[in-house]
């Protein structure tokens, strides 16, 4: 029965010890993947040419010109990835990227004909295959999960909004 005390006291204490870590660590790691993988995509953009113009986007997005939705890509991609990275109007950026990221995927990476739900998931899947007709939305899927914890949970400790909300509320 004390073996069973003590392997509870010490599970409560490593426990204890990994949510403190865990507050302050979990949302940087997940905030610098994020800005990682969009900043690539940003400055790629912003290096590069508009093939925007090419692309089929959704309503209401079909209603702007390609070169303003290019410049809008690119800004919250950079910008937005930059801010996330110091945790700097985190969830404002966060739900910017996830909704650039539904258009990415209604426009670009969504299969261009599913009947049924295989034929859907046949585009749950890496890949340079363009034309294909199956999709290719598996990455983007991916990144609106990592941005639903800063959507809901904020920046965390370690990160700007952190230190303006304990200066502002002080």
């Amino acid at each position: 029965m004390q073996a069973i005390t003590y392997i509870t006291a010490l599970y409560q204490t490593i426990t204890k010890e990994l949510n403190c870590i865990g507050s302050w660590f979990s949302p940087l790691i997940l905030r610098l993947f994020v800005a990682w993988e969009f900043s690539e995509a940003g400055f790629e953009k912003l290096n590069g040419t508009n093939w925007f113009a090419d692309i089929n986007f959704p309503f209401p997005f079909n209603l702007l010109p390609p070169d303003i939705s290019w410049a809008m890509a690119t800004f919250f991609e950079v910008v937005g990835a930059i801010a996330i990275a110091f945790g700097l109007a985190t969830r404002f950026f966060a739900v910017s990227l996830f909704i650039l990221t539904i258009v990415a995927i209604a426009a670009v990476h969504w299969p261009s004909e599913w009947n049924t739900f295989g034929e859907l998931f046949q585009g749950y899947r890496f890949t340079d295959k363009a034309g294909d007709g199956f999709g290719n939305y598996k990455l983007p899927l991916i990144y609106m999960i990592a941005l639903l914890p800063l959507i809901l949970n904020g920046a965390g400790k370690l990160s700007l909004d952190y230190l303006v909300r304990k200066v502002l509320i002080k």
